[in-house]
């Protein structure tokens, strides 16, 4: 249960971010903002790390490499997706990730998935749908979203392989210089190189950097020495609910009636599959507070 809490309060801070993120990337380069970002993330644990990374060894090294690559993989092909095709569309189909990574653990590593996890699962697709409003957009756009639903789902899978056997603050830093250096390389290549200016950059900057991205992921690390990728999948899925959230108190947006009951079947979905998740909101109901 502390693993799934905590992974809750990731995604909380996730949620909160694209807020600022929005208002960030009209006035600064993606990719620049980006690089800078996964920096800054490095920055924020070189000193912790400093004295962990050899414990890592080759083959560690090249694992928490391998993953920041698929995290900047995912970043790029959903960013590039969300350039052509809609904001719902693409909100919908990056969730599609709770259903890609228990296919991904079954078909690479023969991992069972329970029923509750399963039904857990359809809830949180049926929740993203009502969220979103499944939206329609381009074909192309929304083919290169999906990639990076792929991608983001394969990283999760691979770190439950590896959280448990490497240091999760070495692990987690050679995921932070990996996709730092890849989103360095794009940016170069796309001449998006200039420094960053102004409060509203740098706050962006800064939240992201160190409590989205550094913090944020040694979280996932350590999260899922405990629990399985099907399960973090469906803790992942209320992204887009924080999203809205934050959305509706901080940027004035509007979910409607549909959207509020995406967010709710989506926090079933987690209670279904995760018994103590939902014990514990069946007593947080009962004696009225807040979820």
């Amino acid at each position: 249960m502390p693993a799934l809490v905590a992974l809750a309060v990731v995604t909380a801070v996730w949620g909160l971010t694209f807020v600022q993120v929005k208002d960030a990337v009209a006035l600064y380069p993606l990719f620049a903002f980006l690089a800078v970002r996964f920096a800054i993330a490095a920055l924020v644990l070189a000193v912790p790390a400093a004295g962990r990374m050899r414990s890592l060894g080759r083959r560690g090294g090249t694992a928490g490499a391998a993953l920041g690559l698929l995290l900047a993989l995912g970043y790029a092909l959903q960013t590039a997706g969300l350039e052509r095709t809609t904001v719902s569309s693409a909100g919908f189909i990056t969730g599609l990730y709770v259903v890609f990574t228990p296919l991904l653990a079954l078909l690479l590593f023969r991992t069972r998935v329970g029923r509750a996890v399963w039904l857990g699962v359809v809830l949180a697709v049926a929740g993203l749908a009502m969220l979103s409003g499944v939206g329609a957009g381009d074909a192309g756009g929304d083919l290169l979203v999906l990639g990076g639903s792929a991608a983001y789902s394969l990283q999760i899978v691979l770190m439950e392989r590896y959280a448990p056997r490497y240091d999760a603050v070495a692990f987690t830093q050679a995921e932070m210089l990996a996709a730092c250096a890849g989103f360095a390389v794009v940016a170069v290549a796309l001449g998006q190189v200039e420094l960053p200016r102004g409060w509203t950059v740098w706050g962006a900057l800064l939240v992201t950097g160190v409590f989205a991205s550094a913090l944020g992921f040694l979280v996932q690390t350590w999260a899922q020495r405990r629990l399985s990728a099907a399960r973090t999948a469906l803790a992942f899925a209320l992204e887009p609910v924080w999203a809205g959230l934050f959305g509706f108190w901080l940027a004035g947006d509007r979910l409607g009636v549909l959207g509020w009951g995406g967010c709710a079947v989506i926090m079933a979905g987690i209670a279904v599959a995760e018994p103590e998740a939902g014990r514990t909101l069946r007593r947080l109901v009962g004696r009225g507070g807040h979820v």
